[in-house]
């Protein structure tokens, strides 16, 4: 007995660390080198790991569904400048497209007839979030119009 208590002392200067003494255990004596000590420490301080990540994947996919909506306004108010821009180029040239509708507006004038353009646009969006659009139910694209007033053509 003597001689394992011994032993245990010369061993806690070799950092070493006796769990329990010899006695009051059941089980038998596990010593554990210092450096094996800290590896479990760091596996115990990974207990806030799934907390993080049941925090963060909600917010990334927050993320992405905001960027999407950022780009697919961007993306609506550039097009609908475009489509603008064709309309009043197409109005002033008189090129009138199978896609266009022309509408008669009627005037209190005999004399001028008043025709409106309406031209249409629709592009695709990116899907950065896969399904969401499909989810909501509708299609990732965007649809505007552009409308001018045709010149009389003399």
């Amino acid at each position: 007995m003597c001689s394992l208590l011994a032993a245990a002392h010369s061993l806690r200067r070799k950092k070493l660390i006796k769990i329990k003494p010899l006695l009051q255990r059941k089980k038998p004596t596990v010593l554990l080198r210092r450096k094996q000590k800290r590896n479990t420490v760091i596996l115990k301080g990974e207990d806030g790991n799934v907390e993080s990540a049941l925090v963060l994947i909600p917010l990334l996919i927050l993320f992405l569904i905001g960027i999407e909506l950022i780009i697919a306004t961007n993306l609506r108010n550039g097009d609908t400048a475009i489509a603008q821009g064709e309309a009043s180029r197409r109005a002033i040239s008189g090129q009138i497209y199978a896609s266009d509708e022309v509408v008669e507006l009627s005037s209190p004038d005999r004399f001028a007839h008043i025709r409106l353009l309406i031209t249409h646009r629709q592009t695709s969006l990116p899907q950065i979030v896969p399904g969401l659009i499909a989810l909501m139910g509708g299609l990732p694209s965007t649809d505007v119009k552009g409308a001018a007033i045709m010149e009389p053509i003399n």
